[in-house]
């Protein structure tokens, strides 16, 4: 992002004295919200359908004996899918955010433009047509599936020469959301035994994955998140029009491929690893910018943080709601993000872009 110093330079030198203030409140947010995230990061270890002593949970992590039920329980489900949670949940909160910078959409996430859609097009393919199970083999079909959507739906909202607008891109995303659903849905009727174990999957969910796997998968997530981060200044710039970001130094081509690169590497690879999740992306970007304003670098910087605490806080909800079973954390974010959506609809003034 060299070529915005100049700008942001200028940017710096006419701030307002209580710019500094503002940014320290803005840091020790921040420093709250990471302390809030550690706290949710304990209790999803700890809590759970079967009561287990803080005594137990401690000897689990710190002398683990495999002959010990609630020890196996601890390191093989309930650590993996902790640590799932927050390597998924920056995902899907910083790929949301970077769409709705993008796009100046307040009311954009990966599920209403389809790239979720297309990822989990794509991984159905890969396992019903092409016999790909293992998630290490179909991450790449998901990548791939989410970055045609991006594009695609970019481009049929650009259509007759004007500038994509937040209408058209959303009208094509849910388009195109349909009709992948429809495809998808038909692919895992005709063949049910295939997708049998793909079944909690394509409701969302952060259980079952071995931690290997979610392992092997994170520096994806860490590059998307990292080149998002880059691009903040930049959308900030974007924000007043293509013209003006360009005679303020941004090159606006290269921030929109670097734009679809970490939307690609973020939606693609939480699909491939927790599923269709919805809603975070649209939710915590918002609840962000009512607290913080709509400078981008502070918008990313508290959805990396906040995003996986919501994930897990509906992931623990999930878990205990039912006495007879677990409420996938898919279910559980579109339950709460329904309203929240029908709220942002009614309300978008209060955090526009």
């Amino acid at each position: 992002m060299s070529t915005l110093v100049t700008s942001q330079a200028q940017e710096d030198r006419s701030a307002p004295a209580g710019l500094a203030r503002g940014n320290g409140l803005r840091s020790l947010g921040l420093l709250a919200a990471t302390g809030v995230l550690l706290a949710v990061t304990v209790l999803s270890i700890g809590v759970g359908a079967r009561a287990i002593s803080a005594s137990t949970i401690w000897h689990a992590l710190t002398a683990y004996d495999n002959r010990i039920d609630e020890h196996v329980m601890i390191l093989e489900l309930r650590v993996p899918r902790t640590v799932t949670g927050l390597i998924v949940g920056p995902a899907l909160g910083l790929c949301g955010a970077l769409i709705q910078a993008f796009t100046r959409n307040p009311l954009a996430d990966p599920g209403i433009l389809g790239v979720n859609a297309g990822a989990t097009f794509a991984v159905t393919v890969a396992v019903g047509l092409l016999g790909v199970t293992a998630p290490l083999n179909y991450v790449w079909f998901a990548l791939a599936g989410a970055g045609a959507v991006t594009v695609l739906v970019y481009l049929l909202g650009s259509i007759g020469g004007t500038q994509a607008t937040p209408g058209k891109l959303t009208l094509a995303g849910v388009a195109i959301s349909a009709a992948l659903g429809g495809v998808t849905t038909a692919l895992i009727l005709s063949n049910r035994d295939t997708f049998d174990d793909l079944r909690f999957w394509g409701v969302g969910s952060i259980g079952g994955r071995r931690l290997d796997v979610t392992l092997a998968l994170a520096p994806l997530i860490l590059i998307g998140v990292l080149i998002g981060l880059a691009c903040a200044r930049a959308l900030n710039s974007l924000a007043l029009g293509n013209e003006l970001a360009a005679s303020l130094g941004v090159r606006v081509g290269r921030i929109r491929v670097a734009v679809v690169i970490a939307v690609t590497l973020l939606a693609g690879t939480a699909t491939a690893l927790a599923g269709p999740i919805g809603f975070v992306g649209l939710m915590v970007p918002h609840i962000v910018r009512w607290f913080i304003g709509p400078d981008q670098r502070w918008i990313f910087a508290y959805t990396v943080v906040v995003s996986p605490a919501l994930l897990l806080v509906s992931d623990i909800i999930g878990r205990i709601i039912l006495s007879s079973g677990e409420l996938r954390v898919g279910l559980v974010t579109a339950i709460v993000g329904a309203p929240v959506l029908i709220l942002l609809a009614r309300r978008r003034t209060v955090s526009g872009l």
